[in-house]
């Protein structure tokens, strides 16, 4: 369905992409033991998280140039959160803006953010997230440099302002997207659009990319909660001391995420992380955990070490591409259906419940 391109981004990781399989080989490193004669005939996947009522425990997290799998992506993706109440945040790379997202009726978004070299670009970011009613923010703290990808470099993407003969090819042989873009107008990056970064989507691309501030220290992150008064996430911690100096500066939540495989490579698996990032966090800090979930049995596992929530990002992208809302709408139904029978097969009924179990249901495999 897609060009090479966009599905490279969407697949590819740093350097050699070992974080990437790293991800997915760690859960394979845990069974989840059944459990017999408990009454399962009602289970409930919902969960409460920062103030959302949940009716899964997993979220779809910002997914940056996700309207480039399907035009409207990030729409249907807004549509798809709220039908089915499961929290949604917009990426600052979205190709919609998030004002359009946010018009979305009966949605309560989340939104990301970096930190620009350019303050007076942040702030405005801040200040259009509280125009829109938006409750919570995103902050992105892995991405003080953005490392080389081997797909993306090959493609061009972030590299190149125009299209290269290659990328024109790619796109001809993925001629049904090629036409359903061309007829809704070519796109650019809609969230970042009133800031002049470029006329193309490329050029946008390879701007944004190096507004992204690497001098980012704790005294930033000290700003940016005194802008914002709502609920804040850092997303994209890995280490314990980190986890514990976030919440310290007054984080609601952290993001135990290495950028799905995209930036340090090698690094640690988020699943490896995530106990002892949840024991620094303290009691009043929820712990979110992304990177390489698949499977229902993916999310009752980080729940039992300590998860409040898990986040989606490469799966919602994929279904989008597949088949628009209509696929994202399936797979978060039968996410959802899996935990429910993990869960009951584990003989737990709630996440509450799930979460007071922690790691006895769980052998080393």
């Amino acid at each position: 369905m897609l060009p090479r391109l966009f599905r490279d981004y969407v697949a590819g990781g740093a350097h050699g992409e070992v974080s990437v399989q790293a991800n997915r080989d760690a859960f394979k490193k845990w069974t989840i033991v059944p459990r017999c004669l408990r009454d399962v005939s009602q289970v409930s996947t919902a969960t409460r998280w920062l103030g959302y009522d949940c009716a899964a425990p997993f979220m779809l997290a910002p997914v940056g140039f996700a309207g480039m799998m399907r035009c409207g992506a990030d729409l249907m993706a807004a549509r798809a959160a709220e039908k089915k109440k499961i929290p949604f945040c917009v990426s600052t790379f979205s190709i919609t803006s998030l004002e359009d997202i946010c018009a979305v009726q009966g949605t309560d978004i989340l939104a990301q953010i970096y930190v620009f070299c350019d303050r007076e670009i942040t702030r405005d970011m801040i200040n259009r997230a509280r125009q829109c009613g938006v409750r919570t923010l995103m902050l992105t703290v892995d991405t003080p440099i953005t490392p080389l990808r081997p797909r993306d470099e090959k493609n061009g993407f972030r590299r190149l302002t125009n299209p290269s003969v290659a990328q024109m090819l790619s796109f001809a042989r993925a001629w049904r997207w090629s036409l359903n873009m061309v007829r809704h107008g070519m796109p650019v990056l809609g969230n970042l659009q009133p800031y002049g970064l470029g006329r193309t989507l490329l050029e946008q691309a390879k701007t944004a990319a190096s507004q992204i501030d690497p001098s980012l220290t704790w005294k930033d992150l000290e700003w940016l909660r005194a802008q914002w008064g709502g609920n804040l996430v850092v997303k994209g911690v890995m280490h314990p001391d980190d986890a514990a100096r976030c919440v310290a500066v007054g984080a609601d939540s952290v993001m135990v995420s290495n950028h799905g495989g995209r930036q340090l490579d090698p690094s640690p698996a988020t699943l490896d992380v995530l106990p002892d990032i949840v024991a620094s966090s303290g009691p009043t800090c929820s712990v979110v955990m992304d990177s390489g979930v698949r499977r229902g049995a993916d999310v009752v596992c980080a729940l039992a070490q300590g998860s409040s929530l898990v986040a989606l990002g490469r799966p919602w992208a994929w279904a989008l591409a597949a088949g628009g809302e209509a696929t994202l709408t399936e797979m978060i139904d039968g996410l959802q259906g899996e935990i429910r029978d993990v869960m009951a097969l584990a003989g737990t009924t709630c996440v509450e419940t799930l979460r007071s179990a922690g790691p006895a249901m769980l052998r080393r495999s």
